[in-house]
């Protein structure tokens, strides 16, 4: 089993002028501790080290966030690299803001193939999908809904737990919470990893 054997043949989507990729692991010498791998784009980046923070003594923490749809052409060989990377007692995986103009029917077939991948590869590990946040625009935070829904629908197919961000994020004020179109202030920021913590030591007993 190769990761080309789940990467998509060919994709339509347009690359953005700037991709990026930032990958931590934390606390990479901690072997005592179960590890957690938290896969998204810039709203992961942002709330990684209040993860970190919250699981504390509990669970040791690693990240990928990019900017890489997963239907990059690179997005598959770059997620082979995190699995690999360490072993992990969970992932809370993450898609969608950097997806919102990516064609639809390519998007939902390259995010299912996305979560067989991480579970053909991580057989022991427990995976929680994580649901994309809206946005200060109303009209993109109907695209993220709607690609939310696929989530939900191969979450439940599936039987994988939620992490539900979205429904955290979208009864908040936008001018109090949001620093820009996509990007959180603190307090949000700290409501989204006590999802996230919360949801994870559920799946770990912790």
């Amino acid at each position: 089993m190769t990761w080309q054997d789940f990467a998509p043949a060919s994709t339509s989507r347009k690359r953005e002028s700037t991709e990026w990729s930032i990958t931590y692991s934390y606390d990479s010498l901690n072997e005592t501790l179960p590890r957690v791998l938290l896969i998204g784009d810039s709203i992961c980046n942002g709330y990684n080290g209040a993860v970190r923070g919250m699981l504390g003594g509990k669970a040791n923490v690693s990240f990928w966030a990019s900017s890489k749809c997963v239907t990059d052409p690179d997005y598959f060989r770059e997620l082979d690299f995190m699995l690999d990377a360490r072993p992990y007692a969970a992932v809370s995986f993450n898609n969608g803001l950097h997806s919102l103009t990516t064609n639809r029917g390519e998007w939902d077939a390259a995010y299912a193939s996305a979560v067989s991948f991480i579970r053909a590869k991580l057989p022991q590990a427990k995976l929680a999908l994580t649901l994309s946040t809206p946005l200060m625009d109303p009209a993109l935070t109907a695209v993220s809904a709607s690609l939310n829904e696929t989530v939900l629908r191969l979450a439940e197919e599936q039987k994988l737990p939620v992490i539900d961000l979205f429904s955290a994020m979208d009864p908040l004020d936008r001018g109090e919470f949001w620093t820009d179109t996509y990007h959180f202030k603190p307090a949000a920021i700290e409501m989204q990893a006590k999802v996230i913590s919360d949801t994870l030591c559920g799946l770990l007993g912790l």
